[in-house]
Protein backbone atom coordinates (compact mmCIF):
# COMPACT_ATOMS: atom_id res chain seq x y z
CA UNK A 1 0.00 0.00 0.00
CA UNK A 2 1.25 3.21 -1.31
CA UNK A 3 -0.79 5.59 0.31
CA UNK A 4 -0.27 8.97 2.21
CA UNK A 5 -2.46 9.25 5.24
CA UNK A 6 -2.39 12.60 7.82
CA UNK A 7 -3.37 12.40 11.62
CA UNK A 8 -3.53 14.41 14.49
CA UNK A 9 -2.26 12.69 17.87
CA UNK A 10 -4.77 13.00 20.30
CA UNK A 11 -3.70 11.01 23.33
CA UNK A 12 -0.35 11.21 24.99
CA UNK A 13 0.40 7.60 25.01
CA UNK A 14 -0.38 7.72 21.03
CA UNK A 15 2.84 9.50 20.89
CA UNK A 16 5.13 6.33 22.05
CA UNK A 17 2.71 4.47 19.42
CA UNK A 18 3.59 6.61 16.37
CA UNK A 19 7.48 6.94 17.69
CA UNK A 20 7.18 2.76 17.68
CA UNK A 21 5.83 2.93 14.24
CA UNK A 22 8.85 5.62 13.42
CA UNK A 23 11.41 3.30 14.67
CA UNK A 24 10.13 0.02 12.30
CA UNK A 25 9.77 2.38 9.49
CA UNK A 26 6.00 2.05 9.24
CA UNK A 27 5.66 5.97 9.03
CA UNK A 28 6.85 8.94 8.05
CA UNK A 29 6.48 12.04 10.41
CA UNK A 30 5.89 15.75 8.84
CA UNK A 31 6.34 19.13 9.63
CA UNK A 32 3.77 20.81 9.17
CA UNK A 33 4.90 22.91 6.13
CA UNK A 34 5.04 19.43 4.74
CA UNK A 35 1.36 18.94 4.97
CA UNK A 36 -1.22 20.65 2.73
CA UNK A 37 -4.71 20.94 3.17
CA UNK A 38 -6.51 17.82 3.87
CA UNK A 39 -9.07 17.08 1.67
CA UNK A 40 -12.45 17.14 3.07
CA UNK A 41 -13.25 12.76 2.12
CA UNK A 42 -10.05 12.15 4.56
CA UNK A 43 -11.52 14.54 7.44
CA UNK A 44 -14.92 12.40 6.88
CA UNK A 45 -14.05 9.26 6.99
CA UNK A 46 -11.55 9.87 10.15
CA UNK A 47 -14.44 10.93 11.63
CA UNK A 48 -16.72 7.87 10.80
CA UNK A 49 -14.36 5.58 11.99
CA UNK A 50 -13.39 7.89 15.28
CA UNK A 51 -17.10 7.76 15.76
CA UNK A 52 -17.25 3.81 15.28
CA UNK A 53 -14.35 3.10 17.96
CA UNK A 54 -16.69 5.37 20.21
CA UNK A 55 -19.37 3.31 19.85
CA UNK A 56 -18.09 0.12 20.06
CA UNK A 57 -14.61 0.50 22.05
CA UNK A 58 -14.60 -3.55 22.81
CA UNK A 59 -13.39 -3.90 19.04
CA UNK A 60 -9.52 -1.42 19.67
CA UNK A 61 -6.44 -3.90 20.86
CA UNK A 62 -4.17 -2.86 23.14
CA UNK A 63 -0.83 -1.70 21.65
CA UNK A 64 0.82 -4.66 23.85
CA UNK A 65 -1.58 -7.17 21.83
CA UNK A 66 -0.89 -5.35 18.32
CA UNK A 67 2.62 -5.95 19.24
CA UNK A 68 2.09 -9.93 20.11
CA UNK A 69 0.49 -10.46 17.22
CA UNK A 70 2.64 -8.76 14.90
CA UNK A 71 5.79 -10.62 16.23
CA UNK A 72 3.78 -13.80 15.45
CA UNK A 73 3.30 -13.04 11.78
Amino acid sequence: MNETLHIRIIKDYAVNVINDLKTLGAVELLTDEEIKDVPQWQIDEGRKIKDYYDKNPNELLSWDEVRKQLKFK
